[in-house]
């Protein structure tokens, strides 16, 4: 109570008149004066009514009192929330697979080529929404044909609504898709197959969507701070650090953020050892793709380095085997592409950083674009909490 007045003094202080101003100041003496003297409950109570009596005197009402507070509570709270993402934990979503099978981007099955699909119930439908699956089915109404998908609407961090507007002989109908999930790099016409002008037939499904989340992460915006970067660490940075030729070139906004593991530090020279072939490789024109070990000013990274032994583990494979079936998110060193083809070098700019995804036959990188001054990090990743799946936590590096 006492913290209270002074509070509400604090802030009126400038418009009340100095007697009232001094009664207050003395009603809030003698109360500290009880406190610290222990005295019993009957004294304590008889001086908080006399503390009371003197605030309802001379402090001026506030309008909606209640409001004011929760709108003060609020405020604290969203400033305190916006200092730790500015300075200490900073959310962040994958939006693609170039890190799988360490990092997951969002991933869905147009559910209209999977006859006969039922949605899990029960605990089975729990299960999968806590491992981020969402379903998004809309069945139609009255034959028509589409008119519009509208993008979705919403906030940064999540999406309130999205509409598909359907021409009828009647008129239009809207179908609204209550917190759309993040749909990745592609839109929702395209994952279920929607064209505008489309025919849709009632009883039809307009969508039926799978979409599994991508990983939802903490970045840690600390450390960086007070070390640099290590090789190995999954570092986030703003793409607008990579040269502007590059980003027209690779149409890469610089707006954006992106995620890779850190390969390679300033002043190095980085090349590629083969060690095995990948076929059947459905993101390479040829099917094949050489892959291999990283070396490091002559020097090759092993399984035993830091943060690459799920990379160099090659799980299963015997050495003497060269020539490997591709399966989709499996690790397999890293593919020769682009500036890191079989022969080629890259000398690495003082201050600058080199950075592959480890999903590196699908990920736009420094073999593409090359390096980026090391200003541009804004931290590493921290931990996995969205969803819950064998990557949630630390353990996911």
């Amino acid at each position: 109570m006492r913290k209270h007045v002074q509070k509400l003094l604090n802030h009126q202080k400038d418009i009340l008149s100095p007697q009232a101003v001094e009664g207050l100041e003395r009603a809030i003496r003698d109360t500290d004066a009880v406190i610290a003297s222990n005295s019993d409950k009957a004294g304590l109570e008889q001086q908080m009514q006399g503390l009371e009596k003197t605030a309802n005197k001379w402090l001026k009402p506030y309008p909606n009192p209640g409001m004011r507070e929760n709108f003060e509570v609020l405020l604290v709270a969203l400033t305190v929330a916006m200092g730790i993402r500015t300075f200490f934990l900073q959310p962040f979503k994958i939006p693609t697979g170039s890190m799988q099978p360490t990092l997951f981007g969002v991933t869905s099955t147009n559910l209209k080529e999977v006859p006969n699909f039922q949605r899990p119930a029960g605990w089975a439908g729990v299960r999968e929404w806590f491992a981020g699956v969402s379903y998004i089915h809309k069945v139609a109404e009255a034959d028509g044909r589409v008119k519009s998908v509208d993008a979705p609407f919403g906030f940064r961090i999540f999406n309130l609504w999205q509409t598909i507007v359907v021409t009828e002989s009647t008129g239009e109908r809207t179908y609204t898709i209550w917190f759309p999930p993040d749909y990745g790099e592609k839109t929702l016409p395209a994952l279920a197959g929607i064209e505008q002008g489309q025919t849709v037939h009632k009883g039809e499904d307009i969508v039926n969507l799978r979409v599994r989340a991508g990983d939802h992460l903490f970045v840690d915006r600390v450390t960086y701070n007070f070390r640099p970067p290590q090789r190995g660490e999954i570092i986030v940075f703003e793409t607008k650090g990579i040269p502007e030729e590059q980003r027209m070139r690779y149409r890469i906004s610089g707006e954006q953020f992106y995620i890779k593991r850190l390969v390679g530090l300033g002043g190095e020279t980085i090349s590629l050892k083969q060690d095995h072939i990948v076929t059947n490789v459905p993101t390479v024109m040829t099917g094949v793709a050489p892959v291999g070990h990283l070396v490091v000013n002559g020097k090759e990274l092993s399984a035993s380095t830091p943060h690459f032994e799920n990379l160099y583990s090659f799980e299963g494979i015997p050495p003497s085997v060269k020539v490997i079936p591709y399966h989709e998110n499996r690790y397999y060193g890293h593919a020769m592409i682009e500036g890191l083809a079989d022969g080629h070098e890259y000398k690495i700019q003082p201050q600058h950083l080199f950075v592959m995804g480890d999903n590196t036959m699908n990920s736009l990188d420094s073999r593409f674009w090359g390096d980026f001054p090391r200003e541009y990090v804004i931290g590493k990743s921290f931990f996995v909490y969205w969803p819950i799946t064998d990557r949630f936590g630390w353990g996911y590096h």
